[in-house]
């Protein structure tokens, strides 16, 4: 059965400490689903959440549930509870936290307000490809809660993009677990190039409006 994939030999500095309990194999074995669900939660909702292995910590779940060592239907309902309340929690962290910016410092006011156009340009495409790119998802529902976004829109696209980050990551996982002898071997390699691709469509939309921008902007005589 596919358990260890972590390195057999640790060393004993501080970080190799840390590595080895940000392990996503090692977190999975302690925690099980529920701890998957409660790592998807802190990395979505708290900021200090932006370090963990979110989706590392997919695909090697959805490895694990492809032999049998966990349930993939908890494992898929409870990670995606966890992402979409994550996210739910940080808009609220950022909406109080940006109305507490503009009454201790009035030039935030500016800055949110600049905020504001984005996401009411861009806000439903910002929050679901958020998902996909890691810290970015961390800091992205923060930043909508702080710029008003509207909340049912930011509650839909919450859900869509949440259901859709933690489906794919995880079923990749299974997918590739049932089909692929041995592949917790390739694990690293699989997870750079999940990280690579889901990169891919945010860098594209990222072009297209600054390409957009350019456009938009007055030209001087």
């Amino acid at each position: 059965m596919f358990l260890v994939l972590a390195a057999a030999n640790i060393s004993n500095s501080p970080l190799a400490s840390i590595q080895s309990y940000l392990d996503p194999t090692t977190l999975i074995q302690w925690g099980g689903v529920a701890g998957v669900a409660a790592i998807i939660f802190v990395e979505t909702g708290l900021f200090f959440g932006f370090f963990l292995p979110g989706d590392s910590l997919l695909i090697t779940a959805g490895i694990l549930a492809s032999t049998g060592y966990l349930d993939l239907r908890w494992l898929l309902a409870l990670s995606m509870g966890g992402a979409v309340i994550g996210d739910q929690v940080n808009y609220t962290i950022g909406l109080r936290l940006g109305a507490s910016l503009v009454r201790r410092n009035e030039r935030f006011r500016s800055y949110l307000e600049t905020a504001e156009r984005f996401y009411e340009d861009h806000g439903p495409k910002t929050i679901t490809l958020a998902r996909f790119v890691p810290v970015i998802r961390t800091f992205a529902p923060a930043v909508a809660g702080a710029a008003r976004m509207k909340y049912p829109r930011f509650v839909a696209y919450n859900i869509a993009g949440g259901v859709l980050w933690v489906l794919t990551t995880t079923m990749l996982g299974y997918v590739l677990g049932r089909i692929i002898p041995q592949i917790g071997n390739y694990l690293l390699l699989v997870i750079a190039v999940v990280v690579v691709l889901s990169l891919i469509p945010a860098i594209l939309e990222w072009r297209k409006m600054r390409s957009e921008a350019r456009h938009k902007a007055p030209t001087t005589v």
